[in-house]
């Protein structure tokens, strides 16, 4: 495993561009972490352990409703006040907070907060770190014109580690332009289970060393190219469960040798590569802890194995503390204690932030935390801040992150990095690549108003002579299943969207999907079948003779989509995952590795 982690680490080495490095003297940041830390107080060092969202896309100024909102939520009413009532250590935007508009409004956002946390530049006031989910793919909050790269598993599919540190490289440039430092990627899972809910195509794949290999590549990128700080997530490994730590405890029942072949090399290979950040995972292992307790909470785990196992001395952040996972066995006012007893340094959006604010600073009164146990965790945190210059440069340049979010060469890199996602799974009838024709094309099936993947692909046909319908049919009714068959028999073609088709269960409107694609087939007209998200969808859709996976259903996906069906370009995606047959899942339908060109 040692030679191991020296071959993962000198490929990270290897991908890291010739640009010109500054080298923080350590005496430096011991000084200015050790002075700032010396004038907190006790409530601004509790503050810096939170990461929490605010609500609006102005700090001072949000709309009536984001007031709102903050006020039944923190009690008062700007995200500048939020930050300043709780010492905030940083902010985590979303898009149903209201956080992510344009370029200029982002950075004009991440200027505001952190005039907010710095005040009057008294001592013991320190700049925020702020982060968001940029996996890409199918986890994403930038919104256009921001690079909208492949995620993870379209990665694994390309098998290129010089792509995955393009695209971390990127997406951390345009981060660090409007302000944000923190992408909560990359997702160090490894995704053996088919059925799993909540990561799936978020992985890079079901191979540990194709996962060690592209994670590695992309802490990298994100911090050597990027100027971002990594964030490997979710620790001890989230790869092989059936349920959703958002609703459920997922419990892993690998043992301790499986851990250490399956999930240990990934996070050893982030670790390696010099990541700043590790995101716990709210789940059970027993194998490394047979408390109960999920990882979060778990001393065994962050404590014994991550810190003292593995050797990681960075920032330790938990997943969101408002999942059903982490609270399942205890109160919220004890959970963010138990996850700082447990080892954690950062605290991801509690539910009830000052019941949470407060019971940490009650345990530290208590004495069930010492304030020098709070000290380390600060210390850490404002390494962190110091390491990603914010420390003397908190403000970004409006101007230039407009010139840089989206930037020509940005979004040629996007094209450039998904042309060899795409992988071509079956096409038994040779209908691909298709063959110049005058035809009618329907396009349809699942679709999302905010990438509109439907119509791209409808306008991608069009552009080259079809005669195209396009009809979105997003968890069909049984009604509007017969209506897109009827028009299905009057086109040449069709070209259906699945996404997660392979979701049966009885509650989950997504098996309507399937009986789309068997009325589609029944027609006896020529039917292309396109995952736009899992891989598995092709082993519950019987009769499909014609299959890709684009993993996504960016624009650029579907662009790469389109020329591909027509020849302009050939599949080069090979498959990162086993596909197993639906009711067999130990006997693979279409092996790892599997995919076809033309």
């Amino acid at each position: 495993m040692k030679a191991r982690l020296l071959i993962t680490s000198a490929l990270a080495a290897a991908l890291a561009p010739a640009l010109p490095q500054v080298d923080l003297p350590p005496a430096a940041e011991h000084g200015w972490v050790t002075s700032t830390l010396r004038h907190m107080t006790l409530e601004q060092k509790v503050g810096q352990l939170f990461v929490s969202y605010v609500y609006g896309g102005d700090a001072t100024n949000p709309s009536a409703a984001d007031r709102a909102a903050n006020r039944s939520t923190y009690g008062v009413e700007t995200p500048a006040e939020v930050v300043e009532r709780y010492h905030l250590g940083g902010v985590v935007y979303f898009s149903w907070s209201h956080n992510l508009d344009s370029p200029r409004q982002i950075a004009t956002l991440s200027n505001g907060l952190q005039r907010a946390a710095l005040g009057d530049g008294a001592k013991g006031r320190v700049p925020l770190v702020i982060a968001t989910d940029q996996e890409q793919g199918v986890v994403l909050r930038m919104p256009p014109p921001a690079a909208q790269f492949p995620g993870a598993m379209a990665l694994g599919a390309s098998r290129s580690t010089s792509d995955a540190y393009t695209a971390a490289e990127i997406t951390g440039r345009e981060l660090r332009a409007v302000g944000i430092h923190q992408p909560y990627a990359p997702v160090a899972d490894v995704n053996v289970n088919p059925a799993n809910p909540v990561i799936g195509v978020r992985s890079f794949g079901a191979d540990p060393t194709l996962v060690a290999d592209l994670t590695a590549a992309q802490v990298a990128g994100f911090e050597r190219g990027g100027g971002v700080s990594a964030v490997a997530k979710h620790f001890p490994g989230h790869g092989d469960t059936d349920t959703d730590s958002h609703t459920g405890l997922p419990v892993i029942h690998h043992s301790r040798q499986e851990w250490e072949r399956i999930d240990a090399p990934a996070f050893r290979a982030a670790i390696a590569a010099g990541v700043d950040s590790i995101m716990t995972a709210h789940i059970v292992v027993p194998a490394l802890d047979p408390s109960g307790d999920p990882a979060t909470l778990s001393p065994a785990i962050l404590t014994g194995v991550l810190r003292g196992e593995l050797g990681f001395d960075g920032v330790i952040v938990t997943d969101a503390l408002n999942m059903a996972a982490v609270r399942e066995r205890y109160g919220d006012a004890r959970v963010p204690v138990l996850a700082l007893k447990a080892g954690a340094d950062q605290l991801l959006m509690p539910p009830n932030f000052a019941l949470a604010y407060h019971a940490v600073l009650q345990a530290v009164h208590d004495g069930e935390l010492t304030e020098r146990r709070i000290d380390e965790s600060v210390r850490r945190i404002l390494a962190l801040k110091y390491r990603l210059g914010l420390y003397k440069s908190p403000f970004v340049d409006v101007d230039a992150a407009e010139a840089t979010v989206g930037a020509p060469d940005h979004l040629a890199a996007v094209t450039r990095v998904t042309d060899p996602t795409l992988t071509a799974v079956r096409n038994d009838a040779g209908l691909l690549p298709l063959a110049p024709a005058d035809r009618s094309v329907l396009v349809t099936g699942w679709n999302t108003a905010a990438f509109a993947p439907i119509s791209t692909v409808a306008d991608g046909f069009a552009e080259r002579g079809a005669q195209v319908t396009a009809r979105p049919a997003t968890l069909p009714s049984d009604a509007t299943i017969a209506a897109v068959a009827a028009q299905a028999a009057q086109h040449d073609l069709t070209v259906v969207l699945v996404n997660k088709a392979w979701d049966t269960e009885v509650t989950d409107p997504r098996a309507t999907q399937q009986r789309l694609v068997a009325a589609l087939l029944a027609t006896g007209r020529p039917v292309i079948v396109v995952a736009v998200r899992d891989p598995y969808d092709i082993a519950h859709l019987p009769g499909v003779e014609t299959y890709l996976v684009t993993y996504s259903y960016t624009r650029a996906a579907m662009d790469t989509l389109v020329r591909a069906l027509h020849g302009a370009l050939s599949p080069r995606g090979r498959l990162p995952v086993t596909i197993p047959v639906a009711d067999d899942p130990d006997t693979p339908l279409f092996p790892y590795g599997h995919g076809l060109t033309w």
